[in-house]
């Protein structure tokens, strides 16, 4: 099962919900590490040395930072951006899905918008 690194942006109220619906994911929150506020290189740099991928609302600058990432040839161990437009029953539809079908490391390098298709 996938980890995950939700940063500052993300809608608590889906975490607190991903985790009502399956108490063994595991989701680390930047405002339960006091981590809150770090700028987006170094969210990346620790999502990559955790092995955990990025779920995020931020549409505008966590895109730009993870493509340099990944043209520098450094580990970005993948990003799932939820519209803020999307329900939230559909999304955490989506990340629970992706949490359970996916393997370790499927997601390295790559940037991945929800709702899914």
């Amino acid at each position: 099962m996938l980890r995950f690194l939700a940063d500052d942006n993300f809608n608590y109220h889906l975490i607190q919900e991903l985790q009502n619906q399956q108490p063994e994911l595991d989701i680390l929150c930047l405002k339960d590490i006091s981590l809150s506020g770090i700028d987006d290189s170094r969210l990346l740099e620790l999502a990559s040395q955790e092995g955990r991928v990025l779920l995020t609302n931020d549409v505008s600058t966590i895109t730009e930072f993870a493509n340099q990432r990944i043209a520098a040839g450094l580990s970005m161990p993948g990003i799932f951006v939820v519209s803020i437009d999307v329900n939230n029953d559909r999304a955490i539809a989506d990340i629970l899905l992706l949490a359970e079908c996916s393997n370790e490391g499927e997601w390295e390098g790559q940037i991945r918008y929800l709702p899914l298709a």
